[in-house]
């Protein structure tokens, strides 16, 4: 867990980001067809809990895994933003009182603490909602088979089989005890859907085989394990500066996770053994997926 992360992979994340809040700005601006006559108070909390931060990896990860099998930037980019609008949405929720209850995000106010609760989850809702309509009328040139797999997709991981019935079981944890296979179960659901859909959406876009589309959901599926633990390690380890959101809250909530069951130690040679799967998975790709091997190394292995 001592090796840096290369700075070029950090200049490519950063650059996609970058393409990726132009493209979030577009997106929820007043003149966006999806959006136009919406109040504007609600557009700004929805800019509010979208825009300025984050590191888009969810995003990145359909961008790459869509280049991967020779789809470029134009035809992932819609789906690449959907899929943003749904992460963002789940963590204006997620800061709700009624959820895991934080004030701070990205290092400033929550979406409920800048406007008001109410707000907040209209924000939330109208993010989600909005997210099928940019995979739905996205340009491209997606073939409709394939835009209908990936709303269908986008469904099923963002829903209560995914990473809503995930935090459905992360809420319901608080009180229970969980062995170590529930709490894995209930990481993949809540993190790991959302970065699965990424990567099986990326090949999805560019009309991968069926055999190259399992192996791009189980990279992703390691690589969602491998953010989750990574997360909740840095919750143990890392301050509140750091994280630009309040540290050291899954103790106090009572939230079960494996750094917590098992041990710091466990941990970092778990995420070593995930990063080596994810490696193993796109060894057949050779030099094309390096990208994508420097992206699970990145998750493993992140300080914030």
């Amino acid at each position: 867990m001592s090796q840096s992360v290369d700075p070029a992979f950090e200049a490519r994340l950063g650059q996609a980001a970058a393409r990726m809040e132009e493209g979030l700005t577009a997106a929820l601006s007043g003149t966006s067809p999806l959006l136009a006559g919406a109040p504007e108070r609600l557009l700004a909390a929805m800019r509010h809990g979208s825009l300025d931060g984050g590191k888009r990896l969810r995003p990145f990860l359909v961008e790459e895994s869509a280049a991967l099998f020779g789809a470029d930037d134009a035809t992932a980019g819609p789906v690449a933003q959907a899929l943003e609008c749904v992460h963002c949405y789940s963590l204006i929720h997620d800061d709700l009182p009624a959820m895991d209850d934080d004030d701070l995000r990205r290092g400033r106010p929550t979406v409920h603490k800048a406007y008001d609760e109410a707000t907040a989850i209209l924000a939330g809702d109208a993010l989600l909602t909005l997210a099928f309509g940019l995979v739905a009328e996205g340009d491209g040139g997606i073939e409709p088979a394939a835009r209908l797999a990936l709303i269908r997709l986008l469904s099923r991981e963002a829903g209560a089989a995914g990473m809503a019935g995930g935090q459905a079981l992360d809420l319901a944890a608080e009180t229970t005890t969980l062995d170590e296979a529930e709490i894995a179960r209930m990481q993949a659901m809540k993190t790991g859907a959302l970065i699965a859909f990424a990567t099986e959406a990326g090949a999805i876009l560019a009309g991968a085989s069926p055999a190259d589309r399992r192996v791009m959901r189980r990279y992703g599926e390691v690589v969602g394990l491998a953010f989750q633990l990574a997360d909740d390690l840095l919750d143990e380890t890392a301050d509140a500066a750091t994280l630009g959101k309040a540290a050291g809250k899954d103790a106090a909530r009572g939230k079960k996770t494996l750094p917590a069951l098992r041990g710091i130690a466990w941990t970092r040679a778990e995420l070593e053994r995930l990063v080596a799967e994810a490696e193993g998975l796109l060894e057949p790709f050779g030099e094309r997926a390096e990208t994508l091997r420097a992206t699970a190394r990145f998750v493993a292995r992140r300080s914030k």
